[in-house]
């Protein structure tokens, strides 16, 4: 290996190929797309999933069963640690709150709080779900925490 060689003809940048500017720039006449057929004529290109004629592996997999995935429930969390740095002591804490805060950011159904981190302020925590470590954490910095219904946000 010659050291001082190894990066010669290696370019970062490669200037883009200019087609169709006469044949003395080895790019003319039919521009790099030869001569006559489909892909030859202007619009012509592979629709995603085509497999040159043979059946595409999406129509060959069997498309049957069920998937829970589209009525399953959203669930967004929330930790304890995060309600310590983000809120005052005493505040009412809601769902829609932690969402305008910027705590939650994606469409939710149900919110769960979650009992990592430490809490030292007290709070009144309205939340869907809470793990048994959010409830003592919560109970043993004097604050409250309440169930909301399902189906209501």
């Amino acid at each position: 290996m010659i050291l001082n060689d190894v990066h010669v003809g290696i370019e970062r940048r490669k200037p883009r190929k200019r087609i169709g500017r006469g044949t003395g720039s080895g790019h003319g006449k039919t521009s790099g797309r030869g001569h006559k057929g489909f892909f030859s004529r202007s619009g012509s290109s592979r629709r995603r999933g085509f497999h040159g004629g043979q059946m595409p592996l999406f129509r060959r997999v069997a498309k049957r069963g069920f998937n829970n995935n589209y009525f399953a429930v959203d669930v967004a969390v929330v930790n304890v640690g995060e309600l310590n740095d983000s809120f005052e002591a005493g505040t009412e804490i809601t769902p829609a709150m932690l969402a305008e805060k910027g705590l939650i950011r994606t469409k939710f159904d149900q919110l769960k709080v979650l009992g990592d981190g430490e809490l030292s302020k007290k709070f009144r925590i309205s939340a869907h779900r809470f793990s048994s470590s959010a409830e003592q954490k919560i109970s043993a910095a004097g604050g409250t925490f309440e169930r909301i219904q399902t189906g209501a946000v």
